[in-house]
């Protein structure tokens, strides 16, 4: 399973891929909007300068809700760097941009996904990742880490190569879940991840070691 970060915090970013696992980025207009990165030049910069901290795919989100416009911010967006990854929303118009670009040769992520069908039709349309956002499915009540399962099933049986980014993960628990699921990749802030590394077992056993160590010193 691929390993992205969800931000935009550069320093973020970096600890993260200092670590060695990490695979890509992701980032929408909120993460921008957080980190102060406003107007069109800032964050074409912002985004090079992700590509060129890290060597895998960046999701870039574009911001317009009509096809025309949506195809015109996705080509900007491809073009800032060849590991740029255009964000599309699950909307109707978002679909036909999706096929467009699939046939254009630019890669796309289908955004703001919530069922089974959504991610059907994103497939369908030659989308490379599609993200089910698992917390805020949490939220409302059903089971984020079963539509992983029944996403991964569907795609399995029928054969589509669209990879299931498992999204909106609030928890390194939501990481291991969604990997028994047959999510492909993951994506979350970095506090998830560097979970992942913790438990109290190591940090005894690390103790004891140590404690052990010096009295050969």
């Amino acid at each position: 399973m691929k390993f992205f970060i969800d931000t935009a915090n550069l320093a973020q970013i970096k600890e993260a891929n200092d670590l060695g696992i990490l695979d890509g980025v992701t980032t929408n207009p909120s993460l921008m909007a957080k980190e102060g990165i406003k107007g069109h030049d800032a964050v074409v910069n912002h985004y090079k300068t992700i590509c060129e901290i890290v060597d895998g795919d960046i999701s870039a989100e574009v911001v317009s809700t009509t096809f025309n416009e949506i195809i015109e911010e996705g080509k900007k967006l491809a073009a800032i760097h060849p590991n740029i990854i255009v964000k599309v929303p699950m909307i109707k118009e978002g679909v036909k941009a999706i096929k467009w670009f699939t046939d254009n040769g630019i890669a796309t992520n289908c955004t703001l996904v919530f069922s089974a069908g959504q991610a059907i039709l994103a497939a369908k349309a030659g989308a490379k990742y599609v993200s089910p956002f698992i917390g805020r499915i949490d939220d409302s009540g059903w089971d984020g880490v079963q539509l992983i399962s029944q996403i991964a099933e569907i795609y399995s049986i029928q054969g589509f190569e669209t990879q299931i980014l498992a999204a909106s993960i609030r928890t390194s628990n939501h990481i291991i879940e969604c990997a028994q699921a047959g999510a492909d990749v993951c994506t979350c802030p970095l506090e998830p991840i560097l979970g992942l590394l913790k438990h109290p077992l190591t940090d005894i056993g690390l103790a004891k070691f140590l404690e052990d160590a010096k009295k050969f010193a």
